[in-house]
């Protein structure tokens, strides 16, 4: 039986804040059931979650993405919905499309059939993969909450929970995201192989018996009322000022740039970096049990948060120096 945030004291933070540090337990014994590992992965969606972002995952074929979001889904009793984005899939496809419909007494009127866009997690799969026109769809949904179709305006239901796969292997034939739209993502989380202990683990529970079934233990509005939670979550000016310190430090040709961001960097990130810096920190000080935000907060989510936002130039991959060295560097460097 699902507990509900808002069936507590609703206006005493500090109990729910209890709450979700008692739950966060339960959530990684239910996840347990059908995901071996992947800690670091499981904590960056579950902030993106309760932070109200969306999710770039970057990862090889068969590491158990599909089924990861999905039973996140499953806990929080959202709808799940998973789009296959192929080179012929239309925006359509997505959103949905008007069709004539008669009423049985010969009066014909246009009737919008909703698309798959129309769930609280959707998983835009190998995102990369189809055309430009389509991504632009799913990215509109993804910013103004809504579809349009035949001149009206059709609002999606929150939450609204946007996770795009992208498979780093073959780029032959396909259509990556421009700096622009990658930048509308909070996170990009990286997926990778097991250590051989957890394989083990994997393929042992995979070939032996079915798993088992996952029990919902939120509701829909709970994660609405997270949402509201983690921007109440108390943070210091220096803090802040950190994260926008760290976001404004990638960008080149700036007063206070580093020098090795000149020679490496053809393009920062922008001003929604620092945002989801500190958005994402307060999430995680909140499932940590903690009310108040840390330094080492903003530094943990340095990684998912600037790896997508920060362009290396031709000398850098010359040196073999990609973003996640320039991250690394970064934090050594900002103070």
């Amino acid at each position: 039986m699902p507990f509900s945030v808002v069936s507590e004291n609703y206006d005493d933070d500090q109990r729910v804040v209890e709450l979700i540090r008692s739950s966060r337990q339960d959530i990684d014994r239910e996840l347990s059931k059908v995901i071996v590992g992947q800690k670091e992965v499981i904590e960056q969606l579950l902030i993106s979650l309760f932070a109200g972002g969306h999710c770039l995952i970057t990862g090889a074929p068969g590491l158990a993405k599909t089924l990861l979001v999905n039973s996140i889904a499953q806990i929080f009793h959202l709808k799940f919905q998973r789009i296959q984005f192929t080179p012929d899939l239309m925006p359509t496809d997505i959103t949905g499309t008007e069709i004539l419909e008669d009423d049985g007494s010969g009066h014909r009127e246009l009737m919008f059939v909703k698309g798959p866009i129309f769930a609280n997690v959707v998983l835009a799969d190998e995102i990369n993969r189809t055309p430009p026109k389509t991504q632009a769809a799913l990215l509109e949904a993804m910013q103004e909450h809504q579809v349009t179709a035949g001149g009206r305006r059709h609002v999606l239901e929150d939450p609204f929970f946007v996770l795009a796969t992208q498979n780093p292997i073959e780029m032959e034939g396909t259509y990556p995201l421009p700096e622009a739209q990658l930048d509308r993502f909070m996170f990009n989380v990286i997926v990778d192989y097991l250590p051989e202990d957890d394989e083990v683990a994997v393929v042992s529970q995979t070939t032996s018996h079915k798993p088992a079934d996952i029990e919902p233990l939120f509701h829909g509005h709970d994660v609405l009322r997270f949402h509201e939670i983690v921007r109440g979550v108390p943070i210091a000016e220096d803090v802040v000022r950190y994260a926008v310190r760290l976001a404004a430090a990638s960008r080149p040709n700036q007063a206070e740039t580093p020098e090795f961001i000149n020679q490496w960097i053809s393009w920062g990130a922008g001003l929604r970096a620092a945002q989801y810096l500190v958005l994402g920190a307060k999430a995680k000080a909140l499932l940590d049990g903690r009310a108040h935000v840390s330094i080492e907060d903003i530094r943990g989510l340095a990684g998912p948060t600037l790896r997508h936002r920060i362009l290396v130039n031709y000398r850098a991959e010359a040196e073999g120096i990609g973003p996640e060295e320039v991250i690394q560097k970064l934090l050594e460097t900002v103070k």
